[in-house]
């Protein structure tokens, strides 16, 4: 007889529940029974309504019933959502609820991955709003076929962001051609100084006073994994540096200037 606890009432013992609105349970003194309609923290009291719709007001706490089983009611905690942003990652008003638009026929047009993942985190939401979609293209080398591909036009144009479009470059040679051809007035060639757009997240964010300078024979990225002590043996550790310097973005205020109003421009123009 004396096996477990032999103290535990028969209905068991009694556990806290939070008394929300809603829930039916029965005061054991006065054997009233009705549904939660009203709780006062101030007051510490329960409000119940029985099927007559007579009310009767109870303090919280030890004495009730819920399904048979004795309860301690609490008054039931209410958190809050947390507060939508206003903004997006670019600086832009915020528009909660937007559906992405159907794709424009327009697009812009990067060097690589990486490029358009930076894109993608802070105008990526901006993008969705305007029907935009961002493709990398592996380089720009081959920029010239990649578009006559595209066929631009009044309707379909494209916008391209460059890495390294200083004068005298590789790039600025490829983008004064491409503006100079029949197709031309439809697409627009634009970038920024740095060799990689990993240059262009301010080097503040990664504990850095700059970005090491590298020397030409050098592989630009292999080069700064090296100096910085990071794996750089193959291309997946070249991808996991990227991933850490990614993560230290969360807006347009970890990026240069020079970015940023490249992209932003980029966008007028295959959305006007």
């Amino acid at each position: 007889m004396l096996a477990g606890d032999w103290n535990v009432p028969k209905r068991g013992r009694a556990v806290e529940h939070p008394a929300d609105r809603g829930l039916v349970v029965e005061e054991v003194t006065t054997d009233w029974c009705g549904e939660i309609v009203a709780v006062d923290r101030d007051l510490h009291t329960v409000t119940l309504e029985d099927r007559r719709e007579k009310r009767r007001t109870f303090p919280l706490g030890p004495g009730f019933l819920l399904e048979g089983k004795p309860v301690i009611l609490t008054a039931p905690v209410h958190r809050q959502a947390p507060a939508k942003p206003s903004r997006t990652a670019s600086g832009s008003v915020a528009v909660h609820e937007a559906k992405a638009k159907v794709a424009r026929a327009s697009r812009i047009f990067v060097e690589g991955r990486h490029d358009a993942e930076l894109v993608e985190k802070v105008w990526g939401d901006d993008l969705r709003v305007e029907g935009v979609v961002v493709e990398y293209l592996g380089g720009i080398d081959d920029l010239s076929e990649d578009l006559r591909d595209f066929k631009p036009g009044p309707n379909r144009k494209a916008g391209v962001l460059v890495d390294h479009l200083v004068p005298g470059s590789k790039e600025s040679r490829i983008a004064h051609r491409i503006a100079t051809s029949p197709m031309g007035q439809h697409v627009l060639v634009v970038g920024h100084p740095f060799v990689d757009v990993w240059q262009s997240v301010k080097p503040d964010r990664l504990g850095l006073k700059a970005w090491p300078t590298i020397p030409r024979h050098l592989e630009w990225k292999v080069g700064v994994c090296q100096h910085l002590g990071w794996p750089h043996r193959n291309q997946a550790d070249i991808a996991r540096a990227w991933q850490h310097i990614l993560s230290k973005v969360t807006s347009f205020a970890d990026l240069e200037p020079e970015l940023l109003g490249r992209v932003e421009e980029l966008i007028d123009f295959v959305t006007a």
